[in-house]
């Protein structure tokens, strides 16, 4: 049985920092592409950052372009989000997601398994 679990949020001050963690089981992920997104109260899930199946191509939202990081420890079946410089409006439950193919997108369509997600509160 897939399984992604998602570690790390928390509530932070603004302009803080925290680091997100997705390890998966149930199979190897290594062929795939693997992303972020993120959903606030009564907004649509939004994407925050994709990386490919071997880490060496990225991609960001404007919003957090600059600040987050992405990668990926192909070995652990994990991938990580690194959260700089935090704004309250990144106050979001954050999903981690496996997409259906090697490459990055950027639209919940293109993803297959996701996380039961984890609740950042950045506050002002």
């Amino acid at each position: 049985q897939v399984q992604l679990v998602e570690s790390g949020g928390g509530l932070v001050q603004a302009g803080g920092s925290l680091r997100l963690s997705c390890a998966a089981s149930g199979r190897t992920f290594s062929s795939y592409a693997m992303g972020w997104f993120r959903q606030a109260p009564g907004k649509e899930r939004e994407f925050v950052a994709a990386i490919n199946w071997n880490g060496d191509n990225t991609n960001y939202a404007d919003s957090v372009k600059g600040r987050f990081t992405i990668s990926r420890d192909n070995a652990k079946n994990t991938v990580y989000l690194q959260m700089n410089s935090l704004k309250p409006d990144d106050t979001a439950v954050y999903y981690c997601a496996v997409a259906r193919y090697s490459s990055i997108y950027d639209y919940t369509k293109a993803y297959g398994y996701w996380g039961q997600g984890t609740q950042v509160t950045v506050s002002s």
